[in-house]
């Protein structure tokens, strides 16, 4: 039986989600973090969970040919496969995607996943950040203590020195309550806006005012608990044209978090959408949608409730006029209207928690002819997807797209269609 802080000589047989390679010892899983699959290494136990261990490289007995050096703490920004050679990180996602089709969603896939690959620096357009003690950064995995974001490459510098840069100014004036803030920024990192949401025993206190800081062009903030947002100088939004569509959308907003994919991974989505109606659930600002409808093929649907990206999609699809209707809803409160009667795509992109269980079958109630799915978690991904095939859908193709490099993160496109 494994205790905690045992040493133990291990082989890593595969990549697991959430970043560590699962090997096996006596009969118990462990999954192991800083390993690469086939490569022997010495491992210390961190914890023990039933039959369940956490462990940590701390000897490779034979690198792998894949191994490379690491900077800095790879459990800063989440940077779990920064040792292991690019190319080799994209496979494994593919091989993660696969597993958890079978494993959890019971739909076995033949061959390899392919998943789109990123440059691994300055890629970020989103983040949340924290500021604890006059410091910001990301959190150290695991813990709730402030790393240097700039470690992991995955900001820009700009958006780094930005951000501490805010920090300072913060402490400056008087300011020392615990904070989140939220990053927002456009593809050429021309507009950075941020914001602040207070957390812990001090969320009642207030952002004092501030001079523009360098390189932000908006600055809000709030109480915790999504209360009003305050605006301290500037404007709240950045925006974009993708597809030829202007997209504005405000720092409480969902966007797509990587620049370099973000072109890429819409016209998979367009491709994989036959010309017709089209209903684009969890819209967002109307990255999908509002792209489907200025393409002159469908007429859209998008339905969004959260406010932020709600007020974005009004906004942004003004200039396409009828090509789109904007339903400013909750996804379940809309598919249990069935509305629509006739063949028509669904497009489903939700949250990391994937659809509700209300949204599911509401969705898969509706009878679209064909679904495309995108999903920033593999193993809801699986989950949802179980329940279009369980109704008679069939799974036509999947992909993954690695929008977070180094980190264990990977999105998936799956494209089902109904006989």
């Amino acid at each position: 039986m494994l205790r905690q802080d045992d040493l133990v000589a291990l082989v890593p047989e595969k990549a697991a989600a959430g970043g560590r390679m699962l090997a096996r010892h006596e009969g118990m899983v462990v999954l192991v973090a800083g390993a690469i699959p086939g490569e022997p290494v010495r491992v210390r136990i961190e914890r023990v969970e039933r039959s369940l261990a956490f462990a940590r490289v701390v000897e490779v007995v034979e690198p792998h040919p894949s191994r490379r050096a690491v900077d800095g703490d790879p459990r800063c920004g989440g940077s779990v496969l920064a040792h292991i050679a690019y190319d080799e990180q994209c496979r494994l996602k593919g091989e993660v995607i696969r597993d958890a089709l079978s494993r959890i969603g019971r739909i076995p896939i033949e061959g390899p996943v392919a998943v789109a690959p990123s440059p691994g620096t300055g890629y970020r357009m989103r983040a949340r950040l924290h500021l604890r003690g006059g410091r910001a950064g990301f959190f150290l995995e695991g813990t709730h203590q402030v790393c240097d974001a700039g470690v992991s490459g995955q900001l820009l510098p700009e958006a780094v020195r930005a951000v501490g840069d805010l920090a300072g100014r913060l402490a400056s004036a008087g300011f020392a309550a615990d904070a989140d803030i939220e990053l927002s920024e456009n593809r050429t990192g021309l507009q950075r806006a941020m914001h602040i949401e207070l957390v812990g025993d001090r969320a009642s206190a207030a952002v004092p005012a501030l001079e523009p800081v360098d390189a932000v062009t908006g600055l809000t903030w709030s109480a915790a608990g999504g209360a009003p947002a305050h605006t301290v100088f500037g404007q709240p939004y950045v925006e974009d044209v993708v597809q030829g569509v202007r997209l504005r959308r405000h720092t409480r907003a969902f966007f797509q978090g990587n620049r370099y994919l973000l072109d890429e991974l819409v016209s998979a989505v367009m491709a994989a959408c036959e010309p017709g109606p089209v209903v684009d659930l969890y819209a967002g600002v109307g990255l999908f949608g509002l792209c489907l409808a200025a393409s002159g093929r469908h007429q859209v649907v998008a339905v969004e409730g959260h406010e932020a990206s709600a007020a974005d999609l009004v906004a942004n699809a003004g200039p396409l006029g009828d090509a789109v209707r904007v339903e400013r809803t909750a996804v379940e409160r809309f598919v249990a209207r069935r509305l629509l009667r006739t063949p028509f795509t669904l497009v489903l992109d939700p949250p990391r928690t994937g659809m509700t269980r209300d949204a599911a079958a509401g969705a898969v109630a509706m009878k679209a002819a064909r679904v495309v799915f995108v999903s920033c978690d593999v193993a809801t991904l699986a989950r949802d997807l179980r329940k279009f095939l369980d109704a008679g859908y069939r799974l036509d193709s999947v992909q993954g797209f690695d929008l977070f490099p180094n980190t264990a993160h990977v999105e998936g496109l799956a494209v089902l269609t109904r006989p």
